[in-house]
Order: structure tokens, then C-alpha cells, then sequence
């Protein structure tokens, strides 16, 4: 779902969706997962009704919902929604720009926003959305239907969208993106004002959910006026500043009336600024011993995985996954992996009634060293020969550690490891051009279903920065498409699994979510395992002073 920065592992992460957070590795593992993975059925309600059911009416005075301050870490934020990648600008993004659909903030299920209701066809790949009638863009013009066909048209369009693959599922959308197709043949098309329909190409029963993603927003082709519960009025160095968009659907249910979005990298300042009520949310680095309340500090599973994988650069030694198995024999899990929370054997977030995937928990250098001469035997490598290996990582403390560890695995392999390191805030776009073997990886799910991980392998995704193409896989993919329930599962399950055992991927973590927020001055927020908080839901509640305890000392 989207990217996102781990400012103290400074690792990358996507979902696409793409709030920044940093975990500190000081504070003692006390996390527990306790995420919810069932998949549950797609359908939601089809009532036209607003958001009030997330507020506590009482608590709503109207005198305090004037200024609320985040604070979040430096960084250069792309609002442009078609292009966006990372989770903290999906944040914003999302109460600028809305979609079909939005999460619910506390169950994460597809809720309506610009949809109504919708119908699906006999054949399961006919969608027949509903608008609402009330709904318009900043400037009081009314959002139709051709609207949304427009910017998800545009999205197709743009070779730099990093999430258009995930509309391959509509008909012609794929051959339009890779310019073998027409835009009038994408089946998208509005049928009224307030009726868009959509042809699938195989039924998608997650449909919703991946609409959910601020990338499916609705937005003008110069992107000047909003469509979400937000305008921005300033974007300066450092600071944005939202306003609330009064001409938003449900604009009576957003009761913020400024958000200050300041950029701030210093943990002791952080703390300051939130001791004082200056800010009311961070989302970045903080210095949480100089917290004065301790519990405002908010740690949570998140539906997310960080692992390093190949890329396949032409003639590279590495495209050979003989060569690759062998290095992942060696590896010291336990180690790569000391300072995970929640160790990751495979991709795939653990779900509910997803099928066991064999992943990697342990470590062989003997049958490491026996795989390697085998396959450096079949590729017709010499044995002496030492193998070049290069590992392409953020300019950080953390992930320079996790390249230093597998060097030393790998070294008596011999295989000679060379670590090159770009600045954290240019890393993830410097991969496609970088002439690197490995890279790190960190992705937020953006529905709670293992395409959500798999997506990422996928031959013709946008997604697939690793470059890596198999037809089986890309087949079993195309077979689940065609299933539902367990027999779907099933065929992921295999597809993971073929992905594994091919060496393309190296899981180490579950990542967490870290915020720091008063929930007894701040309604509207709720702990998910997406770390999505859409600010439209966010006010201002007054704190009941505590009465002093005179008598214990």
C-alpha cells in the first residue's frame, strides 16, 4: 500500500500507503501481535450516511477544533497522487483526494466515500458504482463519474504511477498502460453524472479494498483542486497547511479547521513541542524518555514486511537461482533478524486461513557450501573463481549492519560482498538505475490479502522493482484470479512458495507502527495495522484534569 521511511532503521517502506514512523530500538520488545487477518467478504454498506458514528458528539467543542499540529519526519513529499509512493504522503494525499472508497479507520474495511452503493454482475466482472449527488471538488463543481474515468485514465497513462498494474484487473487497462492499447477500449466508462461502470477482465471480489488507495482518488488533471475533506493552502519549506474543504460531501463530520504538517528530525525538539501541546501528533523520530506521558507513545503491528531482494540485472551471476538458494542456506537468520520485533520467515503477512509456507528459519553452511560448488559446477564457475556481490543500501546505521552480517556469511562462500549506500531520502528512487545485486524493502500491504505482497512479483506489475519474471508464477497468479475462498488461497500459497524457493527474497520482520498522541485530548484516531489516520475523522476533545493526590507521596 505504500512506502514509508523507519527513521531510526532507517529502512524503506511501501503502501503503497505509502504515515512515517520510527521504531526505537531502546525500548524493550514488549509488542504482541494482535492484528485480525481474516479475510472477510468485500460487500459493504450500501447507506449514503456520513462519519458521525466515529465521534462521541459530546466531547466535539467547536472552540478547540481551530489549529491541529503533526509533526513528521524531513522529507520530500510528493502530493501528486498518481505518482506518490510513500505511506506518509498516502497520509495526506488521502484527505486531499478522495476515492470511491476509504478505510474505515478502525476496521480497515472499505468504506463509502465518493460510492454510494454498487452492483456486481452475474459473471462477477461487471461493477456498477453509484456516486453520490452531493459530492464536489473544492470549487463547488460537481464530481461525476467522468471524472473518475478520467483520472484513473490518466493514472493508466502515467509511465511514472507507480500503482497503475494494480488496475490491471479492469479490462484493456494493462495493454493501455503499456501503450499496446486505446483509452477508449479501458473498461471504464460512465454511464451518467452518478453511474460509472467498470469491466473486469477476471472477477476481483477485493476490488473495494484496492480502490481504498489514495493512488484511486479522484483528482483534475493539474491536480488544483481537491476532492477530499482538505484543501492545501500552503506548501512551503518544512510546513504544509491544510484547510477544511467546506465544500466536502461530509463536510459537517470534519471538524478540524487548520492542520500545520511541520517537518522535524529532532527527537529532543519532538518532544518538546508535544510536552508543551504545541504539537498534537507525531509521527517521526521523538526522544520517548522525555515524554512526560509515557503512554501517549502508540506501538502496533502493522500488515507489513521487510525483507531484501535481487534484482535481475542483465548477465548478472545472481539471475542464477541455484547461485541465490546457495546464499540463502548461509544465512544467519537469528542474527539478521535480532532486532525484529516480529521475525518474518516468509513474504506474506500471516493471514487466517492462508496455507503454511515453507520459509526460512535456519542456517546450514555446510549444505550452504555444498549448494554453492553444485551450482557453481552447473553454470561452469570455477571453483577457485570469488564472486562479486554487490549490496546497495540506505545511508544508515541499521541496514549497513544487515549488509555487514551477510557479508560475513557469505564471505566463505566465496563470494566478496561490496556495500554501496545512497541517502536515505533518494534510495528508493535510485534503484531502478543502480547497478547493485541486493536491495532493502519494506511494504505495507494496502488490503489484507497476500496479492497485496505478491502483486509485487508480478511480471508486468509497476510494482516489480526486483525485475523479476517467472510464467509460472505470473500463471498462478492468473489461476487465483479465477477462484474464491480456499481454492484462491491455495494457489497464492504456491505462487509465494514458488517465489521462496527460487532465492528472489530474503524476509527478516514484521514491522510496527510508532505515534506519539494524546487520545484523551485527540478523538478520531484509532490504532490499525495499516497506520492509516485519515485526518478528517481527527478533533479536539478537552482533558479532565486529574485531582492532585495529597495524601500519597
Amino acid at each position: 500500500m505504500k512506502m514509508r521511511f523507519d527513521f531510526n532503521k532507517m529502512n524503506l517502506v511501501k503502501k503503497s500507503r505509502i504515515v512515517l514512523f520510527a521504531v526505537l530500538l531502546c525500548m524493550p520488545p514488549f509488542f504482541s501481535q494482535t492484528h485480525d487477518d481474516a479475510v472477510p467478504d468485500t460487500n459493504i454498506s450500501e447507506s449514503d450516511d456520513g462519519d458521525d458514528d466515529f465521534f462521541e458528539a459530546d466531547d466535539i467543542d467547536p472552540a478547540l477544533q481551530h489549529n491541529f499540529t503533526i509533526i513528521v519526519p524531513v522529507h520530500e513529499y510528493d502530493l501528486n497522487p498518481h505518482t506518490a509512493s510513500y505511506s506518509s504522503e498516502s497520509q495526506i494525499l488521502s484527505s486531499l483526494y478522495e476515492g470511491l472508497f476509504s478505510y474505515d479507520p478502525i476496521t480497515l474495511e472499505p468504506k463509502n466515500a465518493l460510492a454510494v452503493r454498487y452492483r456486481i454482475s452475474r459473471n462477477k466482472k461487471r461493477w456498477t458504482f453509484t456516486l453520490r449527488k452531493n459530492a464536489t471538488f473544492a470549487d463547488g463543481s460537481l464530481i461525476t463519474a467522468q471524472d473518475v474515468c478520467d483520472a484513473w485514465l490518466d493514472l493508466l497513462a502515467d509511465p511514472r504511477a507507480p500503482y497503475s498494474s494494480m488496475l490491471d484487473i479492469v479490462a484493456g487497462a494493462a495493454a493501455y498502460r503499456s501503450g499496446k492499447g486505446r483509452r477508449d477500449a479501458v473498461g471504464i466508462r460512465a454511464l451518467s453524472d452518478t453511474t460509472l461502470v467498470v469491466e473486469l477482465a477476471s472477477p476481483a471480489g477485493y476490488l473495494p479494498r484496492v480502490l481504498c488507495h489514495s493512488a484511486f482518488a479522484v483528482c483534475k488533471k493539474d491536480r488544483s483542486v481537491s476532492s477530499g475533506a482538505f484543501s492545501m493552502q500552503r506548501n512551503a519549506a518544512g510546513e504544509m497547511i491544510l484547510i477544511k474543504n467546506n465544500n466536502y460531501w461530509d463536510a459537517a463530520h470534519t471538524h478540524i479547521e487548520r492542520i500545520a504538517i511541520v517537518q522535524s528530525d529532532d527527537a529532543d525538539e519532538n518532544a518538546f513541542l508535544f510536552n508543551t501541546g504545541i504539537a498534537d501528533w507525531i509521527t517521526g523520530n521523538v526522544t520517548v524518555q522525555k515524554l512526560l506521558d509515557k503512554d501517549c507513545a502508540q506501538i502496533n503491528a502493522e500488515f507489513a514486511t521487510e525483507y531484501l531482494f535481487f534484482k535481475c540485472r542483465k548477465k548478472s551471476v545472481w539471475n542464477n537461482p541455484s547461485l541465490r538458494a546457495a546464499l540463502l542456506e548461509a544465512v544467519p537468520w537469528d542474527e539478521l533478524r535480532s532486532q525484529a520485533f516480529v521475525k518474518a520467515p516468509t513474504l506474506v503477512y500471516p493471514i487466517n486461513g492462508y496455507p503454511q509456507v515453507e520459509g526460512f528459519t535456519y542456517t546450514d553452511t555446510d549444505e550452504a557450501a555444498s549448494l554453492m560448488a553444485d551450482a557453481k559446477k552447473k553454470a561452469g564457475i570455477a571453483q577457485s573463481k570469488r564472486l562479486p556481490l554487490v549490496i546497495g543500501v540506505p545511508d544508515s546505521d541499521y541496514m549497513k549492519k544487515q549488509a555487514d552480517i551477510l557479508a560475513g556469511a557469505w564471505k566463505a562462500l566465496g563470494v566478496d560482498v561490496m556495500v554501496e549506500s545512497a541517502p536515505v531520502n533518494r534510495y528508493l528512487e535510485s534503484i531502478p538505475s543502480w547497478d547493485a545485486d541486493l536491495f532493502s524493502y519494506t511494504w505495507i500491504g494496502d488490503f489484507t490479502d497476500p496479492l497485496a505482497f505478491l502483486e509485487l512479483f508480478r511480471s508486468a506489475s509497476t510494482l516489480n522493482v526486483a525485475q523479476w519474471k517467472n510464467a509460472e508464477y505470473d500463471k498462478l497468479l492468473g489461476e487465483a484470479a479465477l477462484y474464491t475462498g480456499e481454492d484462491r488461497i491455495k494457489l497464492l500459497a504456491r505462487a509465494e512458495q514458488l517465489l521462496l524457493d527460487s532465492g528472489e527474497v530474503l524476509p527478516v520482520s514484521h514491522p510496527v507502527s510508532f505515534n506519539v498522541i494524546d487520545l484523551e485530548t485527540t478523538g478520531g484516531w484509532s490504532s490499525n495495522a495499516f497506520d492509516i489516520h485519515p485526518f478528517k475523522y481527527l478533533y479536539k476533545k478537552r482533558k479532565t484534569a486529574g485531582l492532585p493526590n495529597i495524601v500519597a507521596r
